[in-house]
C-alpha cells in the first residue's frame, strides 16, 4: 500500500477546492501536456532547469516549473522524423496508445525548444544539433511558439529527426478535479545536449535558474519557491542521484503510474491528498 500525503491548502487553491466540493461542480476535461526535466552535470552535482511562470498566467501563476506545455495538434504528425524507441515502446511505459505517446514525446521536445532554446533533435539518429542561438533558430522558435510553424514542418525544413532516445519517461500526473484548467501531463528526463545552452526566451516566465534538486526542494520547504506537487515530487525523487547519467538510467527502471491528487474537506479546511 502506498503512503498518502495530506497538505492543508490556502488562498485561491483552498477556496476553489471548497467551492468545487460544496457545489458538486463537474470537473473540466484534462488536456494532454508534456514536461521535460532538463538536467546538467556540475562539480556540485546535477542541476535541473527551472522557470518561474508569470504571475499573470491563468494556470500555475507564480509557480516554479520545468519547461513544458500542452500537446498541439501537429505533434502527432512527426512519424517520419522520429529516431529512437518507437511510439509503441513509450505507449507501453506510459499506459496509452502509440499515437498518444508519440504526441506526448513530440510535445516534450517542441515545448523544451520553445521555452528554453534547447532542441533534442539532430540531423541523424546519432547526432544532436549544436548551437541554437542564431537569429534563424530564434525565428523558428518564435514561429513554433505562435503556431505559425508546425513542429513536423520545422523538422522537415531543417532535415532533423526527433531524438526520442534522449528522453526517459519519469512520471504521469493529472491536475486535481477542482482546478478550472486541468492537464494530463507526462514528465520526461533529458540531459542538456553538448554544445547547447538554455536561454531565457519564453514570455510565459519571468525568471529562470539552474538548481540542484535538493536545493530546489529546500527552497520550497523554506517558503522561498512555490511549486505544484508534481514539480516538487520530481525534484525530491532526483535528489539521490550523483550525476545525470544515473538519473537517466533510473528512468529506465521506473514504474510510471498515474497520480491525480484529491481533495479532503474537514469543516472549512481543504486538504490536497496524494497517494
Amino acid at each position: 500500500m502506498r503512503d498518502t500525503t495530506s497538505e492543508l491548502m490556502s488562498g485561491r487553491m483552498a477556496a476553489t477546492a471548497l467551492a468545487h466540493v460544496r457545489e458538486a461542480r463537474t470537473p473540466v476535461e484534462s488536456r494532454p501536456a508534456s514536461t521535460v526535466i532538463l538536467l546538467r552535470d556540475t562539480a556540485a552535482g546535477p542541476e535541473v532547469y527551472l522557470l518561474r511562470r508569470q504571475r499573470s498566467m491563468a494556470f500555475a501563476a507564480g509557480m516554479t516549473v520545468f519547461p513544458g506545455g500542452r500537446v498541439d495538434a501537429t505533434d502527432a504528425t512527426i512519424a517520419d522524423s522520429w529516431s529512437g524507441p518507437s511510439p509503441a515502446w513509450f505507449a507501453d511505459r506510459l499506459g496509452c496508445s502509440a499515437d498518444t505517446a508519440a504526441a506526448y514525446v513530440a510535445a516534450a521536445v517542441r515545448e523544451t525548444f520553445e521555452e528554453s532554446g534547447v532542441l533534442l533533435a539532430g540531423p541523424s539518429s546519432s547526432s544532436v544539433v549544436g548551437d541554437t542561438t542564431g537569429a534563424d533558430w530564434e525565428a523558428d522558435r518564435i514561429a513554433l511558439e505562435t503556431r505559425e510553424l508546425g513542429f513536423a514542418e520545422f523538422l522537415h525544413g531543417r532535415g532533423l529527426v526527433l531524438r526520442a532516445d534522449l528522453l526517459g519517461p519519469w512520471a504521469h500526473w493529472i491536475t486535481p478535479e477542482f482546478e478550472p484548467k486541468r492537464y494530463d501531463t507526462c514528465f520526461f528526463v533529458a540531459a542538456l545536449p553538448a554544445g547547447q545552452i538554455t536561454r531565457d526566451v519564453t514570455s510565459e516566465s519571468d525568471q529562470v535558474a539552474w538548481m540542484r534538486p535538493a536545493d530546489a526542494v529546500a527552497a520550497v520547504d523554506a517558503g522561498e519557491l512555490l511549486m505544484l506537487p508534481p514539480t516538487y515530487v520530481c525534484c525530491r525523487e532526483l535528489t539521490p542521484y550523483a550525476d545525470v547519467a544515473a538519473s537517466l538510467a533510473a528512468a529506465g527502471d521506473r514504474e510510471i503510474r498515474t497520480v491525480m491528487p484529491t481533495v479532503r474537506v474537514d469543516g472549512d479546511d481543504a486538504y490536497l491528498e496524494t497517494t
